[in-house]
């Protein structure tokens, strides 16, 4: 007669650490990276936070300290800024009969000529126009404290279109003597003076513009 078997007896499970009812070593905590990286940049903006306060509260304390020490080197609080003053408005061209000034000289336009086909009296240096010839007398006067050289090449002619003329000097030769041509004005005389230009037939001169050198800005004088 066979023994029936006997029923195996199951190994009792072992607590894990000795505990009941935790048959299985318990899971490690999971670590949360999502608060440690919120964590770390809320820290970091913060830091920022303050540093940029730190920051402005020492630029205002900069400029303030800037303000009351801005001195001149007297001591003296330094005055504001003036506005510019606006530029002069461009006068116009002096009438005839005027002094005008430029450098050392004084001009003083005293007549103007008819127009004229020929110049000059002497058959030998008489001088014939390419148009017609303008002639213009003037004063001159030596205004300076030094001898002062006048040429008659730096006077310029305008006529009523805005075209320039230069005085024909070979013409000047047969209105006036040699020196008016040239010559060393000295302080307080006065030369007279006639400045002759060759312009096209029908030429309405419009104005004058005299230099006591050809570097000189010039003065304007109105012949109409």
């Amino acid at each position: 007669m066979t023994n029936p078997p006997y029923p195996q007896q199951p190994y009792p499970q072992q607590p894990y650490g000795g505990r009941p009812g935790y048959p299985y070593p318990p899971r490690p905590p999971k670590s949360n990276a999502n608060t440690i990286i919120l964590a770390v940049v809320g820290g970091f903006l913060a830091l920022c936070g303050f540093g940029g306060c730190v920051a402005v509260l020492s630029d205002d304390s900069d400029n303030s300290k800037t303000a009351a020490t801005f001195t001149t080197a007297v001591g003296k609080p330094t005055a504001p800024a003036k506005p510019a003053a606006p530029a002069p408005t461009e006068e116009g061209p002096a009438p005839a009969g005027t002094p005008v000034r430029d450098g050392k000289f004084d001009f003083t336009v005293t007549a103007v000529d008819p127009p004229v086909k020929v110049i000059g009296d002497n058959p030998y240096l008489q001088k014939t126009a390419q148009g017609e010839y303008i002639a213009v007398h003037l004063t001159v006067t030596n205004i300076g404290g030094k001898p002062q050289s006048y040429f008659a090449s730096n006077q310029k002619l305008f006529d009523d279109q805005g075209r320039e003329f230069e005085n024909d000097t070979m013409a000047g030769i047969n209105v006036n003597d040699d020196s008016a041509m040239m010559s060393d004005i000295n302080p307080g005389n006065s030369v007279d003076v006639v400045v002759v230009f060759d312009v096209p037939a029908g030429t309405v001169p419009a104005s004058l513009e005299l230099h006591d050198s050809m570097f000189s800005g010039g003065a304007q004088v109105a012949l109409r």
